[in-house]
């Protein structure tokens, strides 16, 4: 299996946010066959589509991967539970969230897996760290740009740069 460049939508608003994306980006980095090349700054992001909870943390890691976006699943999955992820409710309240946005120019759907994510397009809070490592980047039902996609955005949800130092070193552990 020949590499493939994945971008990975990373989360949390609960407890240390911050720490919370720095530790699943080390952990991504551990995973069999998975490589972060880069992350994006971390933007503090209003919550969607719920009320009542906190603001988040939100950036994206670039992976190169020579696994199958099912295995990579798995791994995201897994790191999610291992950091105390339990799901009970949808969009509720997280210490962290691991999204396959994007898996080279891929398009899956299966019963638990639709890549490119189904809502990447219509998410500031993706498209903003998004746009950051991959602007020209085509989505590939859209057939759009990344910074398009971006542009096309109507005002949503508060979506603000925060200081990035912590995702760097994560990379760099």
């Amino acid at each position: 299996m020949g590499s493939t460049i994945a971008y990975i939508g990373i989360g949390s608003n609960l407890g240390d946010k911050l720490f919370n994306c720095k530790y699943a980006i080390k952990k991504i980095s551990q995973l069999p066959r998975c490589q972060v090349a880069r992350c994006s700054a971390v933007f503090k992001t209003e919550p969607e589509g719920v009320t009542g909870q906190d603001w988040y943390a939100n950036c994206v890691a670039q992976v190169r991967v020579t696994r199958s976006p099912s295995q990579l699943l798995k791994g995201l999955t897994e790191i999610e539970s291992d950091m105390g992820r339990v799901r009970r409710k949808r969009w509720e309240a997280r210490i962290i969230d691991l999204d396959i946005l994007l898996f080279g120019q891929e398009v899956i759907e299966s019963d638990n897996l639709i890549i490119p994510h189904p809502l990447l397009h219509k998410r500031r809070f993706v498209l903003e760290p998004l746009s950051q490592l991959a602007p020209h980047l085509v989505h590939p039902v859209l057939k759009l740009t990344i910074s398009q996609l971006l542009n096309k955005l109507s005002r949503g949800p508060f979506v603000q740069l925060l200081n990035n130092a912590a995702i760097e070193d994560a990379v760099r552990d």
